[in-house]
């Protein structure tokens, strides 16, 4: 399965164009029975972004999982938010690796206790996106504006006033940050997964820059007016995601000689390439192009768990910003897994038996600081 390697997206996390390149597993399919995932869409009339821009209707799909548990004063003590990364979507969390490892019963997250909630976000899943009609038309979204989203969804559609947890994966983890800075008293705990807290540049600004460029230079792609997708354009673009998102390790273990990997992306690429939609694509990649929480970190009151891996093409942690920024947020703890054949380079953030003894130590940790402990008291 391609995803193997690739990881959980398009940078290492996109699991939902596994499931729509070959089908969910017999597993996978018995996992999500087992779960009883609700579903459903949320309208946000009139919604105005960051730009400018409008939409009289914006959407959100979002499942859930569980039922919400007020607390004293009626404060909902359960809810759990999950965040998925660039081109996922919130199904792709319904997998053994993840949901099989923390959502049964007993397991971290067990579904019978918390109130799970995971949507898709702006541009993404069966959210509104480009490719619904507007294309590049499309309202030019930033993370402001889908973490605003996230949080009207929780609010005022699901009826939440606080979070026990807040997690995301990749991009997802970049708005678990920038939750804890804008919502302080609204989240008791944040797990980020797989990312950094500051302006992205370097090497991670040019590989998407260099993705977007391959596309607009593309002259299929004609300023996203295209009839048919950009298929030279959208081939490179994957071409760069299959290198931010490989897992060294695992890869070389699996294909040690040329001629297996040339085989393996002879049969793989144009599957990727064929569920894409290069305007989607474009906003997906451009909408970081504003992040940057590291002047506000201090802001941020909950407990932070932030769990990195070696093997992250994408967060190299030989550049220190990990240690250096993880030292303004005042409740934090910052983790390097190391590389090994049970990481997943940068999609590692989905392999979830890598990395739940954290998730467990959060929990219990921040426990204590919740109004419901401390009334217990």
């Amino acid at each position: 399965m391609i995803w193997k390697h690739v990881g959980a997206s398009l940078f290492g996390c996109a699991v939902a164009f596994a499931g729509h390149a070959q089908g969910a597993t017999t597993t996978e399919k018995d996992v999500i029975r087992a779960l009883h995932p609700s579903a459903g869409d949320f309208i946000i009339k009139d919604f105005t972004f960051r730009s400018g821009e409008r939409l009289s209707e914006l959407k959100i799909h979002y499942r859930t999982l569980g039922i919400p548990q007020n607390g004293p004063g009626g404060r909902v003590k359960n809810a759990v938010l999950i965040l998925h990364g660039t081109g996922g979507s919130g199904e792709q969390f319904l997998v053994p690796r993840y949901a099989g490892e923390l959502f049964g019963p007993g397991q971290p997250l067990d579904a019978s206790k918390y109130f799970i909630i995971l949507p898709d976000d702006i541009g993404h899943g069966n959210s509104s996106k480009p490719s619904d009609g507007l294309h590049a038309r499309f309202p030019h979204y930033v993370y402001a504006d889908m973490v605003r989203a996230e949080h009207a969804l929780v609010v005022d559609r699901l009826k939440v006033n606080h979070l026990r947890l807040v997690s995301g994966t990749s991009m997802g983890c970049m708005h678990s940050f920038m939750w804890g800075e804008d919502y302080p008293d609204f989240v008791d705990a944040l797990m980020p997964l797989a990312c950094l807290p500051v302006e992205i540049g370097g090497r991670n600004r040019m590989w998407r820059q260099m993705l977007m460029d391959a596309i607009r230079q593309d002259p299929q792609w004609s300023h996203g007016n295209y009839s048919a997708e950009p298929k030279d354009g959208l081939r490179a673009a994957v071409d760069m995601l299959f290198i931010a998102g490989s897992a060294p390790i695992t890869l070389q273990n699996d294909f040690p000689r040329g001629k297996m990997m040339q085989d393996y992306l002879a049969a793989q690429v144009p599957k990727m390439v064929g569920h894409l939609d290069a305007n989607d694509l474009l906003y997906q990649v451009a909408s970081s192009r504003d992040y940057d929480p590291s002047a506000r970190l201090s802001d941020i009151q909950a407990r932070v768990m932030w769990v990195n891996t070696q093997d992250d093409f994408i967060n190299p942690p030989y550049l220190g910003i990990a240690e250096r920024e993880v030292q303004k947020i005042p409740h934090a703890r910052y983790v390097l897994i190391p590389a090994s054949d049970a990481t997943h380079g940068h999609g590692t953030h989905t392999w979830a038996a890598v990395w739940k003894s954290y998730l467990e130590e959060l929990l219990a940790d921040s426990k204590a600081d919740a109004p419901e402990a401390q009334s217990d008291r």
